[in-house]
């Protein structure tokens, strides 16, 4: 999945960059999805939107998108992350689990007890958000992450293909474990 993540760039320029974004992803069948702004999702035709706790509720969002989109959710603790489950999220983030530096979120990092407990409350597809390196996405995963987000990992790396390609190698592994 890739998701369109720019809080700068103006609405006009964003919509031509999501655009092809959603042709470049659908012609290698990759999910599309745009973040916080669901105005950007619809005109772009993108897979979905994944919002943040000061976005549109995920029912709201689903009211316009349709069942077909996807609606994710960040959260930030358990009682969030029931509520947006309750809502009609189809997938939640979680986090941060570790440190991170790519944004100021205001949340201590959680850790991957978080990912256990939610885990056993909800059965929808879980992303760990925040911090994930090559040295740490294995116990993201192992603690019940369906996935993981990750930015500077893999944008900072001096080879952004073969950083993507050994978190891709890690996930498998763990993944062939359980």
């Amino acid at each position: 999945m890739i998701q369109l993540r720019d809080k700068v760039t103006g609405p006009r320029q964003l919509l031509s960059e999501a655009r092809r974004i959603t042709q470049l992803c659908r012609s290698r069948g990759v999910c599309f999805i745009v973040n916080d702004r669901l105005d950007l999702a619809l005109a772009a035709d993108a897979d979905g939107v994944h919002l943040g706790q000061d976005d549109l509720p995920p029912k709201a969002a689903r009211a316009l998108l349709g069942a077909d989109k996807f609606v994710g959710v960040s959260t930030h603790s358990l009682e969030q992350a029931v509520q947006a489950a309750e809502q009609g999220a189809d997938y939640l983030g979680i986090g941060p689990i570790f440190a991170t530096g790519t944004k100021a979120t205001g949340y201590e990092p959680k850790g991957c007890d978080i990912i256990r407990q939610l885990r056993a409350r909800i059965a929808l597809p879980i992303v760990a958000i925040g911090g994930i390196t090559l040295s740490n996405v294995g116990e993201a995963m192992a603690a019940g992450a369906t996935g993981v987000a990750v930015i500077s990992a893999i944008v900072g790396a001096d080879d952004i293909t073969a950083a993507t390609q050994a978190f891709a190698t890690a996930i498998r592994q763990v993944e062939g474990k359980h």
